[in-house]
C-alpha cells in the first residue's frame, strides 16, 4: 500500500472516530478464500455472504479498534490475499 495513501487514510479515521471505536471491516475474496482471510482474524466474529453466482463472497468484521494505526494494521495483514478487495 502507498505510504501517502495509508496517512491520508489514517487521517480520516482520526477525524471520524473516537479511539477506541467499533470498526466495520468489509473485504471481497475469491470463493473459496473466505477461510485465509478468517484465519486472519480467528478471535472475530465475521458475517459471510456469498455473491449472487456465487463466484466471490463479501466477508464482514466488527472489531474494537483502539486507533487509526490498528485500522492500516489489519488491511495490510488482509492484504497478502491475492485478489482481496477492500470496502
Amino acid at each position: 500500500m502507498d505510504e501517502a495513501w495509508i496517512k491520508a487514510f489514517g487521517e480520516k479515521l482520526d477525524k471520524f472516530y473516537a479511539w477506541p471505536s467499533l470498526y466495520t471491516f468489509k473485504f471481497i475474496v475469491k470463493a473459496g478464500q473466505e477461510d485465509d482471510l478468517r484465519k486472519l482474524f480467528p478471535l472475530h466474529t465475521h458475517t459471510s455472504k456469498p455473491s449472487k453466482n456465487g463466484n466471490y463472497t463479501s466477508v464482514t468484521f466488527q472489531m474494537m479498534m483502539p486507533s487509526a494505526q490498528a485500522v492500516v494494521d489489519v488491511y495490510t495483514k488482509a492484504a497478502v490475499i491475492e485478489g482481496i478487495i477492500a470496502l
